[in-house]
């Protein structure tokens, strides 16, 4: 999940950038000191969005920098168990896809992929369902659910599942959505 979050931290601006507007040299130093950066709490810091106050500077003897105190808002993504969300494959491998969903690459395991056994075409780097045929390569849209993450200091792993109904491959999901219109229409004209 996307979100905003509120941070109050002490920046130092070096004496070479003293002449320039406060406000952008604290905004640059905010975005290299967080962006791309993951922490336990907030997940992956995907921008500084806003510089809200700047307290007033402070000097410390025997650095030339100024040190202030600065109030921004980061935005930040931090996946949640049973969320669902939407990718692309970015790579299969004999193992899984890889599906980047914001801006995370996210693995949905061989396993986890349908109720079918998929196998790892290298010749066409494509995984196949063995009785669906149904095959699963990069670019393809999906939508999936998050059923474990774990978050560690340089990155955060996100576990995916498309074995439940209304999530996979967008056009599974419209075959699916159709054979239940089919089903629908048969029972009525039963009853």
């Amino acid at each position: 999940m996307y979100y905003t979050v509120k941070v109050r931290d002490t920046l130092r601006v070096p004496p070479n950038k003293f002449d320039e507007n406060l406000s952008q040299v604290l905004a640059e130093i905010a975005r290299e000191s967080f962006e791309g950066k993951i922490d336990p709490d907030l997940g992956f810091i995907v921008a500084v969005t806003e510089i809200n106050k700047i307290y007033q500077g402070k000097l410390i003897s025997g650095d030339g920098g100024a040190y202030y105190e600065t109030d921004f808002e980061l935005l930040c993504y931090l996946p949640e168990i049973g969320e669902v969300v939407t990718g692309e494959v970015v790579e299969c491998v004999d193992f899984g896809a890889f599906i980047r969903i914001g801006t995370i690459d996210a693995l949905c395991h061989v396993s986890q992929i349908a109720d079918d056994y998929f196998r790892y075409i290298p010749k066409n780097a494509v995984l196949r369902g063995d009785k669906s045929k149904r095959d699963l390569l990069v670019n393809t849209r999906v939508r999936a659910r998050v059923i474990a993450v774990s978050i560690g200091k340089s990155a955060i792993r996100v576990g995916l599942t498309m074995r439940q109904n209304s999530l996979g491959a967008f056009d599974w999901i419209d075959e699916w959505k159709d054979n239940l219109k089919k089903s629908d229409s048969s029972a009525k004209e039963a009853s």
